[in-house]
């Protein structure tokens, strides 16, 4: 099935990604962390944290939400993924400002994120009864 809406959350949430790894960039030279190094200065390795922990998430949310918009909405696949960017956004913020505000950004996601996969299985597993 088509779902261009779909396709356009998918879009913005990798280039959100792509801002992050951006950001990384600059912060290994701000900061002295030359590759391959990972670790190295706090303010570095918190914005590491946030690119890494957003590729991981990118993995159940890109396929998640494509199953989500074929077997349930595609309309509310694309509000959930707008959710899930907003919550990468205040993962981002919080874990930046200080590594103990990354929660609530992290819960927001991982929410949108979490009904986008219940919704996939639950929708594909009725069209297959």
């Amino acid at each position: 099935m088509d779902h261009p809406g779909v396709h356009f959350v998918i879009a913005l949430a990798l280039i959100q990604y792509f801002g992050f790894c951006i950001v990384v960039g600059q912060a290994r030279v701000r900061y002295g962390v030359p590759a391959p190094a990972i670790t190295g200065h706090p303010e570095f390795e918190r914005r590491f944290r946030v690119q890494q922990n957003t590729l991981e998430q990118l993995v159940v949310f890109i396929p998640a939400m494509l199953l989500f918009a074929t077997w349930v909405s595609a309309t509310l696949a694309g509000v959930l993924g707008l959710v899930f960017i907003l919550g990468r956004w205040l993962y981002f913020r919080g874990y930046v400002a200080d590594a103990e505000r990354r929660g609530t950004g992290f819960m927001v996601g991982a929410l949108a994120q979490m009904a986008l996969l219940l919704g996939a299985v639950l929708g594909s597993l009725v069209a297959a009864l």
